[in-house]
């Protein structure tokens, strides 16, 4: 069993409109030094595979079939860890 996690974001040319309303936010609370926010999901799934390569594949088929929507938004499985037996 591995505990992987992916992370979806929107593609760069995609509009943010959640994104900047946080960067909005921001400036009215006076943080002014953000300059600008993107907003993503992070996604954690445990998954039954052999090996961590056999997992993050699984992952990234989940991400193409079902959780990123390919049109709007690219996604990273960013790690694949081993789960310890109970």
């Amino acid at each position: 069993m591995y505990h992987v996690v992916c992370r979806i974001t929107l593609r760069p040319s995609i509009l943010d409109p959640q994104g900047k309303a946080i960067h909005h936010a921001l400036h009215d609370l006076g943080q002014t030094a953000v300059q600008g926010v993107r907003v993503g999901k992070r996604i954690e799934l445990t998954i039954d595979a052999e090996s961590e390569e056999a997992a993050r594949e699984a992952a990234s088929r989940a991400c193409e079939t079902l959780l990123a929507n390919a049109v709007m938004e690219d996604f990273e499985v960013e790690s694949a860890t081993e789960l310890e037996a109970a």
